[in-house]
């Protein structure tokens, strides 16, 4: 493969990050522009066909579609719970736990989106955690931020262990549902460390760069909590993944931690004495009327539902699927696309919000407002996912071309241990990053390189268990920088123009996670 080929290969990287992070342009500006070149140049310098280009443009854009759809159902549900004033009494509810921002930001983004990522992924957990930050007082950049970079520790048993049961299974060669086993017991081994940290970081930034008062110290200031509610979400997972396998870690894990963290934070467990930042309790005049339960009852619902019908034993999963809409051999190509309308989170947000419409005592008028709110909140996010998912799909099938190269992501993770390979517990985690800042997942991003991590394992004399774990953790890494995690998460709170912000915000905290987890593989297993 030449240079110029090389070079190629990383202009839809370089192209988003340049103009998302260096030139601050907004995403419905910048990914229009990264799809046209990546289309070009996968078209003059990789010479894949126009055919596949413009198939493998469609299908993301029926995938952008999808997201879209879940981005909507997540944001018509906030507003109805605005409208029926529930967000008031969720509200009031924090403050009743701890009034202090730094105890709700651990519960809601790590515990909470925790749960909603093991119950769901793809990008749920930050739409649903990040607004309800912002309900709670949290500025609309740091709830992204937050909810962004706390989505990661539980994405390797996300969806009900979609990323090692489909992602490593899948992808990997001559592999087991044992040997995923094993691969996703060292992850979270490692995890256990790796992750210990986590909630803290999540706590020092906000300290540092969204509070009131920005201080460093008030962010050390809960180191002990933010341990103790690091392990209180990763020694239950890894033992449920112990006895269990991979599929319920994340689910189990993250309800254990609630379970156990919410109540001692009422007590003032290990907590310091509060500071301002807090959130207000309404005022007598503005009073919610809907108890606790009654509010909360959307969220649990929707929790429910997701876990209900991701298991397969249970017989909602194949109802819902059943209802598909295929399109296949897209332009007389390869590529196919496949959409389970019911099966999409945002059905469960819609529906949900409807039932809440009806439980909490809204109106047709509340129900006008919410759906006007949330269009107008979605509209200026759609150009930019329409273009960056497409970008993404052209990326990824460009195996199909006449120079006879590898596909692009292939291609870079090539060249990358032509000259790195003697340093590839360094670099494994990264080229698992990689995946998913591109691909959106940390699914993808395991069928796309894990055949790829074995290989070099094997090729390397490296522990192909080892490697095919860091793949997966630095997946896991990864969905903190997603383009189109980001551009979705930034949608929910209106956030628009502002997503290479958040992606220097996040690029920190996954290199953390990355470098960290490669550093204890190095200290540990060799």
């Amino acid at each position: 493969m030449t240079l110029p080929q090389q070079l190629t290969a990383l202009v839809p990287i370089l192209s988003v990050f340049i103009l998302l992070v260096l030139f601050r342009l907004p995403a419905r500006q910048a990914m229009p522009f990264s799809l046209l070149l990546s289309a070009l140049s996968a078209y003059l310098v990789w010479q894949v066909p126009w055919q596949q280009i413009s198939a493998a443009a469609l299908e993301g854009l029926i995938i952008a579609i999808t997201i879209i759809w879940i981005v909507f159902g997540a944001i018509f549900l906030l507003k109805v719970l605005q409208h029926t004033r529930a967000i008031l009494t969720i509200k009031n509810g924090f403050a009743r736990i701890s009034p202090d921002k730094r105890v709700q930001l651990i519960i809601i983004a790590w515990l909470f989106g925790s749960f909603l990522e093991g119950a769901a992924g793809f990008g749920t957990p930050a739409a649903i955690a990040a607004p309800l930050l912002v309900a709670l007082g949290f500025t609309p950049l740091s709830a992204v931020v937050l909810a962004l970079v706390a989505d990661s520790s539980a994405v390797s048993f996300g969806a009900v262990g979609t990323p090692a049961i489909v992602g490593i299974g899948q992808g990997a060669a001559n592999i087991d549902y044992t040997q995923v086993q094993h691969i996703a017991l060292t992850a979270i081994g490692i995890d256990i460390v790796v992750a210990a940290l986590l909630p803290l970081i999540l706590v020092m930034l906000y300290c540092r760069f969204f509070s009131d008062a920005p201080s460093w110290r008030s962010g050390f200031a809960m180191a002990p909590f933010a341990l103790f509610s690091a392990l209180a979400f990763t020694l239950p997972a890894y033992s449920v993944a112990w006895l269990l396998g991979p599929e319920f870690p994340s689910v189990l894990g993250a309800m254990a931690g609630l379970a156990i963290v919410c109540p001692l934070a009422r007590k003032g467990f290990l907590l310091p004495k509060p500071e301002n930042t807090t959130i207000s309790t309404t005022s007598n005049a503005d009073t919610p009327s809907l108890g606790l339960i009654k509010a909360w009852l959307p969220y649990v619902i929707v929790a429910a539902l997701l876990v209900l019908t991701r298991i397969p034993s249970l017989p909602f999963k194949a109802i819902l699927q059943n209802v598909q809409f295929e399109w296949a051999h897209i332009l007389g190509s390869a590529i196919s696309v496949n959409v389970m309308p019911l099966y999409l989170p945002g059905s469960v947000f819609v529906v949900t919000a409807l039932f809440a419409l009806w439980l909490q005592g809204g109106t047709m008028s509340h129900f006008r407002l919410a759906l006007q709110n949330s269009v107008s909140m979605l509209l200026p996010s759609v150009i930019a996912l329409s273009a960056a998912v497409p970008m993404v799909r052209i990326f990824l099938h460009s195996a199909i071309n006449d120079a006879d190269l590898p596909a692009m992501p292939m291609a870079l993770a090539e060249s990358v241990a032509l000259h790195l390979s003697d340093f590839w517990l360094l670099i494994a985690p990264l080229v698992g990053a990689l995946g998913a800042f591109i691909a959106g997942s940390a699914t993808f991003s395991n069928l796309m390189f894990a055949s790829f991590q074995q290989a070099l394992a094997t090729e390397a004399g490296l522990d192909m268990q080892l490697v095919l774990a860091l793949q997966m953790l630095g997946a896991n890494g990864g969905n903190m920088i997603a383009v189109v995690n980001v551009v979705a998460a930034a949608s929910v709170v209106g956030l628009h123009g502002k997503e290479g912000d958040i992606i220097r915000y996040t690029l920190v905290p996954m290199l953390y996670y990355c470098l960290t987890a490669s550093l204890i593989a190095w200290l540990v297993f060799v």
